[in-house]
């Protein structure tokens, strides 16, 4: 999944990055007695006057946007028809700051125009404009439209109808039914003032300044207030994102649980960062829900805790150490193996060959010293440079860290960044040929990508082999709100060579030794429920311990509205059927504002 801090212009429809969706010209000119709001917008996704200039239409400015690449006002007619799959709203892209204020009653002469938010080859729906416009005031003061309201009576439960397969999939020909489907419902609305109220908060304050709500409150709710993502056909139809027109600086810094109180309300836009998004021009009041980081118990004596944590891009600059230190002691209570993935060389994003990371891990190891953690050791190997992916320069790895009071490491020479660990069999044991080892690293399914770190270790007497992942990432998907449906996933490719290749080496293990005790763990990128798990289980080496929670606890990471697994432990038969081992997804981070990563942390305690 694309880190929420990747860097990008801003949730807006961004006209300079958008593309033209073609249109054929009417024939015959739009006169302005004839042309309204919802003449334009059409009944299905795209304007039947794409294309088109059309004079004189009358409407009441509802909303102005004033800053980024997409300034504008969003107007609407106060007399609209009675079909309900047409929009009475549209947005008027001025490319400079607009001359009108809320309340103007105007019209517009302009060509209608489809821009598709993040290019064409995003597959994201257009939107709606009138370009190059021509603006009068007529009079100002006037009432705006009323808002209409967003709510759990008017979202449909249907997500999305089917794609048109004469069509690729798209949805943007399908004439709208907004009783029957959530995305046609908000399609049609798209453009005119909208409300919701007492919304709780779904997915917390990103540092763009937006965050995400339910209108639907008790769908698919978990405890601590987010909607949890369970399956491919069990989308929340309630989920909305909501900006600001006023100052970021006046944006609520909300968790998940909180509740924007009173009414929030404005037009419904729809941006490449997430769909369709109430940009207010009133925000309801914040109240606090109180939500707090979660806390894992202590292993007992007999038990072996083996953790994964996505630290997010950790390198020696970062001011999050400490933090981070804090909650590997206090929040994960010290595990006896914890799998880093994120763990960026000695400078960071400095693209300067540069691949050691050993500054980065001794400064986390000295901070969770200093938390009052172990003093933990450490093994990794370092990859080639700029092969991996990830931040450019940062030469991201996964890292075992292990307090040797409690567990130790069978250090075996020979793995580097290019030699494939084997597996082979000592005195009816399995035994790594190089500890630790990257797994098959020439596989082409790893190019770009992070390439899995194997190691032994020994509990008690006992063997436990780890291999600490970082699959590849969603990148380059299909949004959920896609002009595709169902949207397609194209990043599973990669990912499902990965978990083949993976499950390849468990199986190699176990065919070894049927007992092993192994486990695969790290940021998956991808769900409990997905293909590519399903692959890395195979014919059950392995299984998603997380799967052990009820349904409504299984997330990791929270993504516009959605409560979703991305991290995970998967473990072999050995210990699955031995049912004295626990699963935690310690929720610290996925649903906070103020996180030091996007990803909870993962616990797994059993007794080998």
């Amino acid at each position: 999944m694309p880190s929420k801090r990747t860097a990008r212009i801003g949730a807006l429809t961004v006209a300079a990055v958008c593309s033209t969706i073609s249109a054929v010209v009417l024939t015959t000119p739009a006169h302005a007695d004839t042309v309204h709001i919802h003449d334009i917008q059409g009944t299905t996704r795209t304007s039947p006057l794409a294309g088109t200039k059309v004079t004189d239409v009358p409407g009441i400015v509802t909303g102005v946007r004033t800053y980024g690449s997409s300034k504008g006002f969003w107007f609407q007619d106060p007399n609209a028809d009675d079909n309900p799959a047409t929009s009475e709203g549209v947005f008027v892209f001025t490319s400079s700051t607009p001359k009108v204020a809320v309340g103007d009653s105007v019209t517009v002469t302009g060509t209608v125009s489809e821009y598709v938010p993040g290019g064409a080859s995003s597959g994201n729906q257009s939107v709606t404009e009138v370009s190059k416009p021509t603006v009068t005031v007529i009079s100002s003061g006037n009432a705006v439209p009323a808002a209409t309201v967003v709510d759990t009576q008017s979202v449909p439960d249907d997500y999305a109808p089917a794609g048109d397969t004469a069509a690729s999939g798209s949805i943007n020909a399908l004439t709208l039914e907004p009783s029957k489907y959530a995305l046609d419902y908000y399609e049609s609305l798209e453009g005119m003032n909208v409300q919701v109220a007492d919304a709780r908060v779904v997915t917390a304050t990103d540092p763009y300044s937006e965050l995400w709500v339910t209108v639907k409150p008790r769908e698919h709710a978990n405890h601590r207030g987010g909607s949890v993502y369970g399956a491919y056909t069990s989308q929340n139809t309630g989920r909305i994102q909501i900006q600001s027109l006023g100052a970021t600086a006046d944006f609520p810094a909300a968790n998940v649980g909180d509740e924007l109180t009173g009414t929030t309300a404005g037009p419904l836009d729809y941006n490449q960062f997430g769909g369709y998004t109430l940009v207010a021009g009133h925000l309801g009041t914040l109240e606090k829900g109180g939500l707090e980081r979660e806390t894992t118990r202590k292993q007992s004596r007999g038990e072996l805790a083996v953790a994964t944590y996505n630290v997010e891009n950790l390198d020696p600059g970062d001011a999050t150490f400490d933090a981070h230190a804090s909650a590997i002691v206090n929040n994960l209570q010290s595990p006896d193996v914890v799998s880093l993935e994120e763990i960026q060389d000695n400078n960071g994003a400095t693209d300067d060959g540069t691949v050691a990371a050993d500054q980065t891990v001794n400064k986390l190891i000295d901070a969770i010293v200093a938390a009052g953690g172990p003093k933990y050791d450490w093994r990794s190997i370092d990859p080639v440079n700029d092969k991996d992916g990830g931040e450019p320069g940062g030469n991201i790895r996964q890292v075992f860290l292990f307090n040797p009071e409690r567990v130790s490491f069978t250090d075996r020479a020979g793995g580097d960044s290019t030699t494939a660990v084997g597996v082979t069999k000592v005195n009816g044991k399995a035994q790594l040929t190089a500890s630790p080892g990257r797994v098959d690293p020439a596989n082409a399914a790893w190019t770009s990508s992070r390439k899995p770190l194997a190691g032994e270790f020994v509990f008690r007497g006992k063997t436990v082999f780890v291999i600490a992942n970082h699959l590849n990432s969603k990148g380059g998907d299909q949004g959920l709100t896609a002009q595709y449906q169902p949207p397609t996933r194209s990043s599973e490719i990669q990912r499902h060579a990965q978990a083949t290749a993976v499950n390849s080496f468990v199986n190699e293990i176990l065919k070894t030794q049927k007992n092993a005790d192994v486990i695969t763990l790290g940021d998956i990128n991808d769900f409990e429920f997905s293909d590519t798990t399903k692959i890395l289980e195979g014919d059950g080496e392995l299984w998603s311990a997380i799967k052990s929670l009820p349904k409504s606890e299984r997330y990791t990471y929270d993504y516009q509205g959605n409560s979703q697994v991305l991290d995970q432990i998967l473990v072999s038969p050995s210990i699955r059927r031995g049912c004295d081992f626990e699963y935690d997804s310690v929720h610290i981070n996925s649903e906070f504002s103020d996180q030091i990563s996007d990803h909870d942390p993962q616990v797994l305690r059993f007794k080998p």
